[in-house]
């Protein structure tokens, strides 16, 4: 007999999310194959939901509860982020509200200066619920750069070099952090007839400010450089400082370009290596 997940869920994983919605049906399989999350758009009792999980080993769906259950509030008063409805750590497994609307990245939206100002205005209502000065996070973050430069990549031998020489030689020092998204840019947006929402807090985690702003400077901001300033207003400065901007730089594409070469997307790895090169540029 057919499951009603599709087999997507393990065993437990569908008998506890029937105990929470009764009798639900698959509508569609919306899971990112390159991650070992699941995704799935499921109808029940009348209304529809997302279902998000993951095995055992994968860290995602812990984080993404944390983000629900302490610092999504602000958004989801505003109805800019779809409420938890229910979540499971033991099992990595929770249930969100479906939120209507379009998914912005590939669509005129991505490029939309009014959407970027949404962005800025709710990233900014994100970061502003805590601070915390952290000794270590960028010496972790640091060491995780080079940790990448371990495994197996395509990144030519000289630039390698260099991007290793300038993370031995950056300093740590303590910094502030914020609760943040984790990859704040369009296809973590979705806009319903204009009005902007957030969704997949799957790295959610304490970092600085500026590094929800990595995503965008080296993608949207580069084709149309106004979104920047738009972001700017709805967020209301500008958290970056040249010395730590740099290598935030640096790290965020030293990851991309690793990452996407051991799941096999060329394309993101081939814009992994554009970013490390305009990254090392700074320097």
């Amino acid at each position: 007999m057919a499951r009603w997940d599709g087999g997507r869920l393990s065993e437990q994983q569908a008998r506890l999310a029937e105990g929470w919605l009764g009798a639900p049906a698959l509508i569609a399989d919306m899971s990112w194959r390159q991650l070992e999350t699941t995704v799935l758009h499921v109808k029940a009792s009348g209304t529809t939901v997302i279902i998000k999980a993951a095995g055992p080993g994968n860290h995602h769906i812990g984080r993404e509860i944390t983000a629900h259950g302490s610092y999504t509030r602000p958004l989801l008063t505003r109805g800019r982020v779809g409420e938890m409805l229910h979540a499971s750590r033991s099992s990595n497994l929770l249930v969100l509200q479906y939120l209507e609307g379009e998914l912005v990245e590939g669509t005129e939206d991505e490029l939309s200066p009014g959407i970027h100002a949404q962005a800025g205005e709710l990233l900014r209502l994100i970061h502003s619920q805590e601070t915390r000065v952290d000794e270590h996070y960028e010496a972790r973050a640091t060491a995780k750069a080079a940790g990448w430069l371990e495994h197996k990549h395509r990144i030519a031998p000289a630039v390698e070099q260099q991007a290793r020489e300038h993370l031995r030689k950056y300093q740590p020092m303590p910094i502030r952090v914020v609760p943040t998204h984790g990859d704040w840019q369009p296809r973590n947006w979705i806009s319903n007839k204009g009005r902007l929402r957030a969704i997949d807090f799957g790295r959610f985690d304490f970092r600085p400010a500026a590094t929800d702003f990595c995503r965008l400077a080296v993608q949207q901001w580069q084709k149309m450089p106004a979104l920047e300033e738009e972001f700017l207003n709805g967020y209301g400065d500008d958290p970056r400082s040249a010395h730590v901007w740099r290598i935030d730089l640096l790290r965020e594409a030293i990851g991309t370009s690793v990452w996407a070469h051991l799941v096999g997307d060329e394309a993101f790895e081939a814009q992994g290596h554009e970013m490390l090169g305009q990254a090392l540029q700074r320097f």
